[in-house]
């Protein structure tokens, strides 16, 4: 069942940003289009040279200022029902002095959306010469690095979709097609499962299997070949999935990859099961990254084992060495242990996963054996 957007962009969250605003000692935060302002407010602005800003004070009315021509879509959001005040500027008129009028007096530091261009940055500090800028993260990352169950559900939902695509691989991925053929026919599956964009399609055959972030190339897959599918969309709800599976291409696994894939999917599984309240996010990637030393392959292991996910692909928390902060109940994120042998193939099993009171649920349900197609 989908998730109503009014559970998912509830009006408590700005409440709540105000109360961390002013505990971090900031005057306001000031959001530009992106997955920020869309979780304070449900809006799912667009970027562009005009310009949309959350306006969000420690005390008082937020404000939302928006492009006049995009005022209509401002409305439709659930950003209204949020309780912000929304505010427009015509083609040709200076937006800046709006940002002012919103604080309503003189500030002493802003936080920005981490993400905001260089231009508007600039420009809010032509504006607000006397204010520090620091980073919004200072104070949002907290709020959202935990997610609602309502979010929970969202992401679940995700997971769901992107699993009936891997489960219709077989109808793509056989030898003699180019990387690039089967992708557009996951791209399309992607959005027939419910997914409003496609974010990402990485099927990478034989020795483009051993770079993580190959993407496609125009090789045809060959006979009996590993090839690591790596895929993810975007929700209606604006909640993300990603899970990647590897798979072998009309024939046999060669002897030498099916024996470390072993060690792979158990690493996967061991990382997955040290989930739990308390644990650390690097006590995680330990768990994966140990069996995968122990049988020769640490070398092989390129990267992070996972990232938190939710309207932003990847985000906190990161499950890496030297990241010691304990998991908490609500915490989402993927566990995607790899090993890459260069010039020959390579394998990665990801889930995504939510660490629960008592453990963790995975919400990627896909079988991860090896699956030969």
């Amino acid at each position: 069942m989908r998730v109503g957007i009014d559970e998912l962009y509830p009006p408590q969250r700005l409440v709540a940003a105000q109360r961390a605003i002013a505990a971090a000692g900031l005057d306001a935060l000031l959001l530009s289009p992106g997955s920020d302002l869309r979780y304070l407010t449900g809006y799912d602005a667009h970027a562009g040279e005009r310009l949309t800003l959350l306006v969000l004070p420690a005390e008082g009315e937020p404000t939302l200022i928006v492009p006049t021509l995009e005022r209509p879509a401002a409305e439709a959001s659930p950003a209204p029902a949020t309780g912000v005040r929304i505010v427009d500027h015509a083609d040709g008129s200076d937006p800046y002095p709006l940002v002012t009028a919103a604080l309503d007096g003189a500030v002493d530091a802003v936080g920005l959306a981490d993400r905001m261009w260089a231009e508007q940055v600039l420009a809010l500090r032509a504006v607000l010469p006397g204010a520090r800028q620091r980073l919004a993260s200072e104070v949002l990352r907290e709020l959202r690095i935990v997610k609602s169950p309502a979010e929970i559900a969202a992401l679940a939902e995700a997971g769901a979709a992107i699993d009936a695509v891997h489960e219709r691989m077989g109808e793509w991925l056989r030898p003699g097609r180019t990387e690039v053929e089967v992708a557009a026919d996951i791209a399309a599956a992607i959005r027939a499962a419910g997914h409003v964009t496609v974010d990402f399609v990485i099927v990478a055959a034989g020795p483009n299997g051993a770079s993580p972030h190959h993407g496609t190339a125009d090789r045809p897959i060959g006979a009996g070949e590993p090839v690591v599918v790596d895929i993810g969309g975007t929700m209606p709800s604006g909640y993300r999935s990603d899970c990647t599976r590897t798979y072998v291409a009309g024939g046999p696994a060669p002897a030498e990859f099916a024996d470390y894939y072993a060690v792979l999917r158990d690493a996967q599984h061991a990382a997955v099961a040290a989930v739990r309240p308390g644990v650390t996010a690097e006590a995680v990637d330990a768990a994966a990254r140990e069996p995968i030393a122990a049988a020769g392959y640490g070398a092989a292991f390129l990267h992070r084992t996972g990232h938190g996910i939710g309207l932003d692909g990847h985000e906190e928390p990161y499950v890496v060495a030297g990241n010691d902060r304990p998991l908490v109940a609500g915490m989402a994120f993927s566990v995607e242990p790899g090993i890459y042998l260069a010039g020959r193939h390579g394998a990665r099993i990801e889930d995504i996963v939510v660490c629960t009171t008592d453990g963790v649920r995975r919400l990627n349900t896909t079988t991860t054996e090896l699956i030969e197609l």
